[in-house]
């Protein structure tokens, strides 16, 4: 009897003991770090990061009366809404091409994938010899000699550009599974109705993808507004901060600036940002499905 009673408790705990190894990674990786984040965000702190001084919320005072922390997040709105539209606009229109029956659509599909298989760094680097105001291939091309990097009108669209083509390659896969996935019944009866083209894919493509589109708007809002390696590697956050979006501007404070209190404050802001846009996406998800 005694025996069963230990085999049972063992049984029970059993299940947990595995997820022991995951734990003890969230705690130090991720809720640790969490906790200390917002502990700083109330302290002064020394250039090595320790606190010196706890001040209560004056550091959140100072970034909401800050005009660069402003311009920090009208930024990160334009390259949100940028990036959301015409990464999943052109990676909806490649999805379609590439379900279409022509000839040669597997050799497509991987050109249209590879963005996902290159690095922002990388990929940043290359873009900064195309966008190069002298030596660029693209004003070259188009017989300008457009300062796209230096010039403040124009270099939050090439920073976009560079985080638009790397947003495609994962919208056209999810988008392209979603699409083979809409029964062909329903292509037919619209086909009969005397639906065109245009008219199948808006009636039947995207309601039926819809869950997709849907997860697609979550993950792309998320990426947008923590994009940091390509304004690094481009721009710095310049000119005159016009790229200077909320995370590169959570960086200068922090590894520049040497105010790690005031990064951790933006940090802080920055996590509530992103849980309020996402509770808002849940909501309007339910609101178009009922």
């Amino acid at each position: 009897m005694k025996e069963k009673s230990k085999k049972s408790w063992f049984s029970y705990v059993e299940p947990y003991l595995y997820l022991v190894p995951a734990l003890v990674l969230f705690i130090l990786f991720v809720f640790w770090p969490f906790i200390k984040t917002i502990q700083l965000s109330f302290a002064r702190t020394t250039t090595l990061g320790q606190v010196s001084s706890y001040i209560g919320i004056q550091n959140y005072v100072n970034i909401f009366t800050d005009s660069g922390f402003w311009n920090s997040l009208l930024v990160t709105l334009k390259f949100a809404v940028v990036r959301v539209v015409f990464s999943i606009g052109l990676g909806f229109v490649l999805a379609i091409i590439s379900t279409e029956k022509i000839k040669g659509k597997n050799f497509f599909r991987t050109i249209y994938a590879l963005p996902m298989a290159i690095s922002a760094a990388a990929a940043s680097v290359v873009f900064m010899f195309i966008f190069h105001s002298s030596l660029g291939i693209l004003n070259r091309f188009l017989g300008t000699n457009i300062g796209w990097l230096t010039d403040k009108n124009w270099a939050w669209i090439a920073v976009s550009i560079v985080s638009v083509w790397m947003a495609i390659g994962m919208n056209f896969i999810y988008l392209t599974a979603a699409i083979q996935s809409v029964s062909a019944d329903l292509y037919e009866s619209a086909a009969l109705d005397g639906a065109n083209f245009f008219q199948k894919h808006l009636h039947v493509t995207i309601p039926g993808i819809s869950p997709t589109l849907f997860f697609l708007l979550i993950i792309n809002v998320i990426n947008a507004v923590q994009a940091y390696a390509e304004v690094k590697m481009m721009t710095q956050g310049g000119p005159a901060e016009s790229t200077n979006n909320i995370v590169y501007e959570i960086y200068s404070e922090a590894f520049i600036n040497s105010r790690f209190g005031v990064a951790c404050a933006e940090s802080v802001i920055l996590f509530i940002i992103l849980m309020i846009l996402t509770a808002l996406q849940f909501r309007l998800e339910k609101v178009v499905t009922y």
